[in-house]
């Protein structure tokens, strides 16, 4: 192995200011989601292992490490909101990630509207230009290679319901730069974002 690699092993811990796992697999976009609780109390809260898994039925998911709000809500209602984080917003989303008692509203924490839905009960960040409604479809403990548990719940759910704003429609093609969506990477306070210059195109092979 080259002197100039550093190599380290996850379970004896990785020896540097800030663990690199979750800058190197980034950027990351945010999992800003929206739960309502039984009791009818709004969550707003921002995840950064998030992604899309799924085309047909649209599946997207994030991981919640730890039994949180947001999680205890989804189990109890099988549903769930989705709003794009965008730099516009960015401010409002940090807001939203506080350590906060569970009767906090978050939306009225960070300023921001909740919006009413239209197939489900959670409402969506009105002031986001994009919003999914999501039905979970499923809940899955995650577990090491030897089968032994860990406190991280990956949660999925299927999209029921699309909100665009009309001016991220080119032609009829969501653009992306347009939006910019702020995407979660490098040290402990380090966010991206996606714009113009960062666009390239490539064309699949036949």
């Amino acid at each position: 192995m080259s002197a100039n690699t550093h190599f380290y092993e996850p379970r004896l811990g990785h020896g540097l200011p800030h663990d690199p796992f979750n800058a190197i697999v980034g950027p990351r976009p945010i999992g800003w989601i929206s739960t309502r609780a039984p009791d009818g109390g709004l969550n707003l809260a921002p995840y950064s292992f998030f992604s899309a898994f799924n085309y047909v039925p649209p599946i997207i998911g994030f991981a919640s490490i730890g039994a949180k709000d947001t999680l205890r809500n989804i189990e109890a209602t099988g549903e769930f909101g989705w709003s794009l984080a965008t730099q516009p917003l960015a401010e409002a989303m940090n807001q939203t990630s506080a350590s906060v008692p569970p009767e906090t509203d978050e939306f009225a924490l960070a300023g921001l509207t909740p919006a009413p839905s239209r197939l489900i009960q959670a409402p969506r960040v009105q002031e986001s230009p994009v919003s999914f409604e999501c039905r979970s479809s499923q809940i899955v403990q995650l577990q090491r290679a030897d089968g032994q548990t860990v406190p991280t719940w990956l949660v999925l759910g299927e999209v029921v319901a699309v909100y665009i704003d009309q001016a991220l429609l080119k032609d009829g093609i969501y653009d992306t730069a347009e939006a910019a969506p702020i995407l979660r990477a490098g040290g402990p306070a380090d966010y991206f974002t996606v714009g113009p210059q960062q666009r390239f195109r490539m064309q699949r092979p036949g």
